[in-house]
């Protein structure tokens, strides 16, 4: 008697929510698909606590085993690029750029052009071309260091000058005026807050 309350409250649940029935649907289907569905509700949520507490019992252990995630990332990302390697498309692509490599290397052009290459870093002109570029890096950086001493010991120099010491005395005695009159301001404002009767 309870079962067919419940099955009926389905019924019209379903409906309620369906509205009508799919063509070609019975009612008693409805009810038996209806109540199907709790059930499969019902197990997998029931898997799912089940997946929760296992994989809380894997933390610990790991945890217990001195496992941290970082040595899990780093497990899994050796294990995966094994498996890459293990693959047959890693495998047959290795084996395809091997065998090009292998024809390029043993192909007359490259052995030409190799051999020019040779021939050109042992020529006079390579050499002579090498070591004037040298010499120039070195004049250019000789250049770059005593441009950067001339301009230290101009700004020494401009230190030092009449005219400058002028005006850092000036600017001195600016900051001293200004911080002055502030000072004075902020003691002539709290003597006469003090002396000011409540």
């Amino acid at each position: 008697m309870e079962s067919s309350e419940h099955g009926s409250s389905m019924s019209s649940a379903g409906v309620a929510s369906g509205g009508t029935l799919p063509p070609g649907l019975t009612e008693e289907e409805a009810e038996e698909i209806q109540l199907e569905l709790i059930k499969v509700e019902d197990e997998i949520q029931t898997l799912r606590q089940v997946l929760v507490a296992k994989e809380r019992h894997a933390a610990e252990l790991k945890r217990r085993l001195g496992i941290s995630s970082l040595s899990e990332i780093k497990q899994n990302l050796t294990k995966g690029w094994h498996d890459v390697q293990c693959s047959n498309a890693y495998m047959r692509t290795s084996q395809t750029l091997g065998d090009l490599n292998r024809r390029v290397a043993s192909s007359n052009l490259y052995l030409t052009a190799s051999a020019t290459f040779e021939e050109i870093g042992r020529s006079d002109a390579y050499k002579r071309t090498q070591e004037t570029l040298s010499q120039a890096g070195h004049m250019t950086s000789a250049a770059f260091s005593s441009v950067g001493s001339a301009i230290r010991n101009r700004f020494g120099e401009m230190r030092n000058s009449p005219s400058f010491k002028s005006f850092e005395d000036k600017v001195e005695n600016m900051k001293y005026k200004v911080m002055g009159q502030s000072n004075g301001e902020e003691s002539n404002h709290s003597s006469t807050s003090n002396n000011a009767p409540f």
